[in-house]
C-alpha cells in the first residue's frame, strides 16, 4: 500500500510540472525532436521508399514567385525541400500566424499556409 501511495504522489508531481508549469517544457521539446530526427533516420535505413511526385510546392512557388520579395522566395527554398520540411513549416509558421519569426509578411505567410 506505501508504494502505491509513493507511485501516486511521484505520477501527480510529474503531472503538475508538466501541465502547471514550464519546468518540463524544454526537456519534452528535446526529446520529442530525438524521436523525430530517429524516425527519419529509420525511414531512410529501412530501404526503398515509394518517392511520391508532389507538384504543388513547385506549383505554389511559381505562384508566389510575383507575390514575395527574392529573400522571401530563398527562405521558402530552404524550409520546403522535403515532405518532413513541409510538416515542420505548417507547424512551426502556420500554428501561430501571429508569431511569426519575420522571414515572411503576414499576409504572405497565411497565403503559403492556405495553399499548403
Amino acid at each position: 500500500m506505501k508504494g502505491w501511495i509513493i507511485l501516486g504522489i511521484a505520477v501527480g508531481t510529474v503531472y503538475y510540472f508538466a501541465t502547471e508549469t514550464d519546468k518540463l517544457d524544454k526537456p519534452i521539446a528535446q526529446a520529442e525532436s530525438v524521436l523525430k530526427t530517429v524516425e527519419r533516420k529509420v525511414e531512410s535505413m529501412t530501404g526503398t521508399t515509394i518517392i511520391k511526385v508532389d507538384k504543388r510546392v513547385e506549383n505554389l512557388k511559381a505562384e508566389l514567385a510575383s507575390r514575395l520579395s527574392t529573400k522571401e522566395i530563398t527562405a521558402l527554398d530552404e524550409l520546403l525541400t522535403d515532405t518532413h520540411s513541409i510538416e515542420d513549416f505548417k507547424e512551426d509558421f502556420c500554428e501561430n500566424i501571429e508569431a511569426s519569426t519575420g522571414l515572411f509578411t503576414k499576409e504572405n505567410l497565411r497565403y503559403i499556409c492556405d495553399s499548403l
